[in-house]
Formats: structure tokens, sequence, C-alpha cells
């Protein structure tokens, strides 16, 4: 039975992240579908181009928290039902999928840059806090949104590895969905990082139609 709930855990971990809250909350504030201006991504930051600030900054909570619960669930209930870390690991790595490639959206996702930070957050809150410190330290200084989630993906394995047995137990099956989770992070990236090199990325505070 194991298998079993772990299985289940994972499936409804990636159904949740599927909800992509960009669309959702778009709909239900009256604002038009985010996938149809700017960088057409359903994130928040391309929420934002829609003018609204509050229907940005609730996609950009929710898509956290999508990320967050299913790791904090698995590990506060995963052990009674004989769970463990591939749970937990499995639990975070499906919601980050399911952001990228929701069933209820036609496989058509966002980049997954709230939804990872959430299951680093889940996993551990001062995992999570030197992920967002490493982005805001980028963006503030170069003033790309793209750049600074490129660089904090690519030290958030780093970071859970050299915390391990300081500020948090390290486990193999985690530190792996993590490096997978930045991995794809930065795949989704791919445009960014061609609009990067070739000095045409727009910097934060300035708008510009079809980037992000």
């Amino acid at each position: 039975m194991t298998a079993v709930y772990s299985l289940l855990a994972t499936v409804a971990a990636y159904l949740l992240g599927s909800l992509s809250f960009a669309v959702i909350v778009s709909r239900a504030m009256g604002l038009n579908d985010p996938r149809t201006y700017g960088s057409k991504n359903p994130g928040a930051t391309n929420v934002l181009r829609s003018g609204s600030k509050a229907a940005a900054a609730v996609t950009l909570l929710f898509d956290a928290l999508k990320g967050w619960l299913p790791v904090v669930l698995a590990q506060a209930y995963g052990p009674r039902y004989g769970l463990g870390d591939g749970t937990v690991a499995l639990v975070g790595l499906a919601a980050f999928l399911g952001h990228l490639w929701p069933v209820f959206f036609r496989f058509e996702g966002g980049k997954g840059v709230a939804t990872a930070l959430g299951v680093l957050m889940g996993v551990s809150g001062w995992l999570g806090l030197a992920t967002l410190l490493t982005w805001a330290i980028i963006a503030f200084f170069f003033r790309y949104s793209s750049l600074a989630s490129i660089v904090a993906a690519l030290f958030a394995p780093l970071y859970y590895v050299l915390g391990g047995g300081v500020a948090w137990y390290a486990e193999a099956p985690v530190g792996v969905a993590i490096a997978v989770m930045s991995g794809l992070l930065i795949w989704r990236h791919r445009e960014n990082i061609r609009r990067l090199m070739a000095g045409t990325e727009s910097r934060l505070g300035r708008k510009k139609a079809g980037r992000g």
C-alpha cells in the first residue's frame, strides 16, 4: 500500500500544480488571458503587464503555495503511511511539472519560478530564503528578472548540498528533485538566455511587448 499512497500523493500534487493561477486569477478579476499578450507566459510577471499589481501578487502567492503545500503535507503526514523522503521529492517535482505542463490548460504552462520557490520553502524555509535572496541580489544589481531566476536556479541545488547537516538534513531523492527542477527551469528560460546574450532582454521596470 505504501507505493499506492505515494502514487496518489504524486498525482494529487501534479493536479494541484496544474492549476494555472495566472489564468484563473485573471479570469476572476476580469482581466485578459495572460496567454494572449506580452510574453504569453501564464505567470505572475506576465500578469503584471495587465496593469494589475494585485492580480500579479495573488498569482505569485498561489503559484508558490501550490509548490509548498504538497511538500509540507508529505512531510507532516507521510510517515504515518510509510512515506519518506522519496515521496517528498516526488510530490515537489510533480507540483512543479504540473505548473510547466498543466493537464487542465492543454499542457501550456509557465516557467515555474514561483512554484519552484514554493517547493524549496516546503523543503526548508532557510533553503527557500537563501534562494530568494540570491534572486533579489542579482535582480537588484543587474535588473534582469530572467537572469536572477537562472542564477537562483543554478545555486539552489548547491545550497541544498552545502547546507546539508547544518541548516537542514539533505536527502539524496530531494536533492535530485531540486536539481531536476533547476535544470528544467533554466531550460524554460532558453529564449530569455538568447535575448540576454543578444542584449535585447527587457530589464525590470521597463515594458516591452513580447518579452518575458
